[in-house]
């Protein structure tokens, strides 16, 4: 049933009671979460994504119904539940519902932003660059207002990669990417235009109070942090201005509460220079900014000398690090550490995307996982996954936090793979490979003024859950799809003359105009690899899962013409961009029809599968099961689950399930957690791109639940 009843008096008491009970006193969210709730984006602060329950097995999931739905706005969003409430977005309201049947008990409407003067950004430009400071190796500013690191890291992987020579469509919507949820009006329901703004698509942020404060529920909408009392909806006594404070640049993502801080990312744009990526953290009682995290270290930071001095005419002289643009977490939230307190910040690429002759050096924190105090800012460790990115491959998560048992000994890890496929077990104490990393040489490209990096690191496990190579005898025949795809992308590849690849980061070669057609071709391209759906752990056997799917990109870098070449990145003056013969703009892949007529479903070239739930034994670093996940109908029986996924992950329980929707075959699935084995398909009115969450309803019944579209479907056994 769909349901969005009005307020009554009766239910916000009962919310009253429910949130107050949740998870108090002073240890906050270090205290254990009760198995049935569900409280932020991953459930835990060690992003998990793991659900205590087991009502529903591999034995009784074929018995899942749909229990209700309801009507919201944020297809890409995870609701919270805290003892048997659920709260979510809906464009511009926020809403508490009944978790057992959806039934609405309070409802937010967004108010318009109030008219104020643009602040300062948070690391204000010089009018001109200053002159660089040699030799600098001060800490990364924690700035403004908290403090700086105090001591040196050696360089190296783990502790900073110095240079050493040497991004998948970071977008916005339902996608993923650096700008995140809706800023601006949105549909009201009943029609019209909302005249607030709208709330972030993907969720929201939970305190369970101190004791003398309330619970209280965080998200975003566009450059405003909104605080509500969890109890009544009504905005936050004391929390900024009516419950609001005013951020800038704004984020897409879901504030992340540890204790009294709410950490949140940025939404810088995509040119060159811009709005700093900073992460940011804020006082949840108050709204007050308590740290921002330098992504692009400044003159006097350590690691400064990885973003280097330009002299060349042709790319405007200036330095690396000037006001650098993009560099930010764009992920939907953070992982944090509780018991050491620890935040792990997953930082994107910097800007421009595909060129980098503007900034030489390896872009140090660019790419990486960044190691943080969760209260204060301060540095501890970082790992660069991407030497000076040139392909837009972001870290569009953290990763999961939990043990592994190597060789007899126990240790606190941190697994994290984004775009690239490479999946890096991490020691989560000091940033180091716990299975090696290797610098591998990878090939070197030709665009003039380019600064390349002569390796990139490569674990040694896992190997790559996705495909990073191609070769012509890799392109689909007849027998693989139809004899019209395989001729359409032989078409393809003869208009393009053919696609270069040299293996894993093969850049994107230059193109001269006027010249015949010289092709590149990217794997994994723009959105992975694996996207913002990250990783879900099952912490008591090791294994971590991942959606993964084959993309590509293909084209050249040419000289950047007048006019936009990509819709994220208006306005950039960079000397160079990426084109294709099919125009210019980086987002051309090797895609043709099913029928080879204009109109039909677009299926990749290469062989598949094209989309993968993969289990990983992080306790080896091994493959355990990988299982093809997707159908594509629109090709003959016998070949239609082939892979066919978006963006989003997966979720794992205690009764031996890994649930995903994620597929653009309007289905809902399990698969059993030890074998891979699709045990359960419930198919849906449209494509689930969103993580599904499990928790327990005041009934004392387990349910699944995940956004469709405009839907947010409930399931539980009968």
């Amino acid at each position: 049933m769909k349901v969005f009843a009005g307020i009554a008096a009766a239910c916000a008491i009962a919310v009253t009671g429910a949130v107050m009970t949740a998870q108090g006193g002073g240890a906050a969210n270090a205290a254990k979460i009760a198995d049935g709730d569900w409280p932020n984006y991953n459930r835990d602060l060690a992003a998990t994504r793991y659900s205590p329950l087991k009502q529903i097995t591999a034995e009784n999931v074929a018995n899942l119904k749909q229990a209700w739905s309801a009507s919201i706005t944020g297809g890409t969003q995870v609701p919270i539940v805290i003892n048997g409430v659920m709260y979510a977005t809906s464009g511009p309201r926020v809403v508490a519902l009944d978790a057992d049947t959806g039934k609405e008990i309070w409802s937010f409407a967004i108010p318009a932003p109030p008219v104020l003067q643009r602040p300062a950004p948070a690391t204000a430009a010089p009018a001109a660059p200053p002159p660089a400071v040699a030799g600098s190796q001060a800490a990364p500013v924690a700035a403004p207002g908290g403090p700086a690191a105090a001591q040196a890291v050696p360089a190296g992987q783990g502790g900073g990669a110095p240079d050493g020579g040497g991004r998948g469509a970071g977008r916005g919507g339902a996608g993923g990417g650096r700008g995140g949820g809706a800023a601006g009006g949105a549909q009201a329901p009943g029609g019209g235009v909302a005249r607030g703004p709208s709330a972030s698509t993907r969720g929201l942020g939970y305190w369970p109070g101190d004791g003398t404060l309330a619970p209280r529920v965080l998200f975003m909408a566009g450059t405003a942090l909104f605080a509500l009392d969890a109890a009544t909806g009504k905005p936050a006594a004391g929390f900024g201005e009516d419950g609001r404070v005013t951020v800038t640049p704004g984020y897409g993502g879901t504030p992340t509460v540890y204790r009294n801080v709410a950490i949140i990312g940025a939404a810088s744009s995509e040119v060159p220079e811009g709005d700093p990526g900073n992460p940011r953290a804020f006082d949840v009682r108050t709204g007050k900014k308590v740290w921002e995290f330098q992504t692009v270290p400044q003159p006097g930071d350590r690691f400064n000398e990885t973003w280097r001095d330009v002299a060349d005419e042709r790319m405007g002289a200036g330095r690396g690090w000037y006001h650098r643009g993009g560099t930010n977490m764009w992920a939907f939230s953070a992982s944090i550490d509780a018991e050491r307190g620890i935040v792990y910040l997953p930082i994107a690429g910097p800007a421009a995307n595909y060129y980098g002759g503007d900034r030489p050096g390896n872009n140090v924190y660019g790419n990486s996982v960044v190691a943080v105090d969760a209260e204060t800012g301060a540095y501890k460790w970082h790992f660069q996954t991407v030497h000076h990115d040139l392909w837009d491959s972001d870290t569009p998560s953290a990763g999961g936090l939990f043990n592994v048992r190597v060789n007899g000994r126990t240790i606190p890890v941190i697994a994290s793979v984004g775009k690239t496929s490479y999946m890096f077990i991490l020691d989560r104490t000091t940033g180091k490979p716990v299975f090696g990393v290797e610098e591998k040489r990878v090939p070197k490209g030709d665009v003039p003024t380019e600064w390349y990096s002569p390796t990139q690191p490569i674990p040694l496990k896992p190997r790559p859950l996705s495909r990073v190579s191609f070769k012509p005898e890799d392109m689909v025949t007849a027998a693989d799809t139809t004899p019209e795809h395989a001729e359409a992308c032989k078409a393809m590849w003869d208009a393009a003359g053919g696609y270069r690849n040299d293996g894993p980061f093969t850049p994107f070669y230059f193109h001269e105009k006027g010249a015949p057609p010289k092709s590149t071709i990217q794997f994994p391209g723009g959105i992975g690899g694996v996207n913002w759906g990250g990783v879900a752990v099952d912490p008591t056997t090791g294994y971590v899962f991942v959606q993964a799917h084959d993309t590509s990109l293909v084209g050249w870098t040419e000289v950047k013409e007048d006019g936009n070449y990509s819709f994220d990145a208006p306005g950039s003056t960079q000397a160079y961009d990426r084109a294709s013969v099919a125009g210019k703009g980086p987002f051309f892949t090797f895609n043709a029809s099913v029928t080879g007529k204009t109109g039909g479903a677009s299926l990749p070239c290469q062989k598949g599968p094209w989309a993968k739930l993969v289990a990983v034994n992080a306790n080896t670093g091994d493959i355990a099961w990988e299982s093809v996940l997707g159908l594509n109908e629109s090709l003959p029986e016998g070949k239609q689950l082939s892979g066919n996924a978006g963006s989003a992950g997966p979720t794992v329980t205690a009764g031996g399930l890994v649930f995903i929707g994620a597929t653009n075959d309007r289905r809902f699935r399990a698969f059993d957690s030890k074998t891979g084995k699709e045990i359960w398909t419930m198919p849906i009115a449209a494509n689930a791109n969103a993580n599904p969450m499990s928790y327990q309803g005041k009934s004392g019944k387990q349910y699944v639940a995940i956004v469709a579209g405009n839907n947010l479907l409930a399931f539980a056994l009968p």
